[in-house]
């Protein structure tokens, strides 16, 4: 078996399982000065685009492909790539399709999708000018697209309304919701969805605290808040979608109302997947490896599934005891280091609060 990996920088997160399942792994990559790059079997540096993995895929024949793009703005280049490749040559590739990465790559049009199929969501207004606000203080601006926390502002008054719009010429103006925010995996492929277990990401702020700055903790215990509606909303989203690979999905559990609200949809790998993998043993990456050869399927994502206390604190550069090989993998270690120098985190768990305790002051 042959797949083509697009993309280094999170191949180290599996090429322990591609070496483990004998797979001859293939990667393209624009950066020749990428991470990575010594790990796959072959590599071939193409220019920015899809284009070049195509090439790469036809011509050493691979059975799959599967993109490792952990940012928005290629998704709708390789969701077109997904349906040439496959309607025209028969090769899979593990990744959304172009409807999907549509819905979800803009907020407004998010926001339409989640109307549409039944999904309570915050409500929200689009602004063209300060104006024709209607809302009451305070209020979540945002732009249509854009990832991680990226021109995101929390106005408390009409003068940072018109702050913003200095910048911007228009805007979604959403109800802040105090409350829990949560984030939740599906993964999905040929029709078969399942929902991981969702993980606690902290409580909004008025600040706007960047989601990396905050500890976080699975599986999600939030008071008032059943973990059974998480996942049953979450499956539904996917469903509608209809489509193939990872589902990251943020809500927010109002304390106010204890309505659950959808916030958006990534059809990417994502910040948590190290914490959901840490807390029922199932990675999302490696899930995308199993798609791809034929082993993905719900009867075994379920006979798999275990029950961890998981948390990820971010710790800046770790100094503590070094993980057994591989690192990346919790098979043999009860906790994972990633991230960049100066900005690293620690993923552990343990099968009870209190080990958790332990394991964390022993790391910290």
């Amino acid at each position: 078996m042959k797949l083509l990996f697009i993309g280094s920088r999170l191949y180290d997160d599996l090429d322990w399982y591609v070496r483990s399942k004998e797979i001859e792994s293939v990667l393209t990559e624009s950066n020749e000065d990428a991470i990575n790059l010594d790990l796959p079997d072959q590599v071939f540096i193409v220019p920015r685009g899809m284009d070049g993995p195509k090439q790469v895929a036809l011509m050493q024949n691979v059975d799959a492909v599967v993109p490792l793009i952990g940012i928005d703005p290629p998704l709708i280049d390789v969701a077109r790539m997904k349906e040439e490749i496959e309607s025209e040559y028969n090769i899979p590739v593990i990744a959304s399709d172009v409807r999907a990465v549509e819905l979800t790559s803009n907020k407004i049009k998010t926001k339409g999708f989640y109307e549409e199929i039944g999904v309570a969501t915050p409500p929200y207004q689009i602004l063209n000018n300060p104006d024709e606000l209607e809302m009451d203080f305070p209020v979540v601006l945002k732009q249509g697209e854009g990832q991680g926390g990226k021109d995101i502002k929390v106005a408390k008054s009409i003068e940072d309304v018109e702050e913003y719009f200095k910048e911007f010429n228009q805007a979604l103006c959403e109800k802040f919701v105090e409350g829990s925010e949560i984030s939740i995996e599906v993964l999905g492929y040929d029709g078969e969805y399942v929902a991981l277990p969702p993980i606690y990401k902290g409580e909004t702020t008025l600040e706007g605290t960047h989601p990396l700055n905050k500890v976080k903790t699975g599986p999600c215990m939030v008071e008032g808040l059943d973990n059974n509606l998480v996942q049953h909303t979450a499956y539904k989203i996917a469903k509608n979608l209809d489509s193939d690979g990872i589902f990251e999905m943020d809500f927010m559990f109002s304390k106010q109302t204890r309505q659950l609200y959808a916030i958006e949809v990534n059809t990417r790998p994502n910040g948590t997947r190290y914490l959901t993998t840490a807390t029922c043993g199932i990675n999302s990456l490696c899930e995308l490896v199993n798609m791809a050869i034929g082993e993905f399927s719900l009867s075994k994502i379920y006979d798999k599934m275990e029950y961890h206390y998981s948390t990820e604190i971010p710790i800046g550069n770790y100094e503590g005891p070094s993980p057994n090989e591989p690192v990346k993998s919790f098979e043999d270690n009860d906790f994972v280091v990633h991230g960049p120098e100066g900005y690293q985190r620690v993923t552990a768990r343990a099968d009870s609060k209190e080990g958790l305790e332990q394991l964390v002051d022993k790391l910290t």
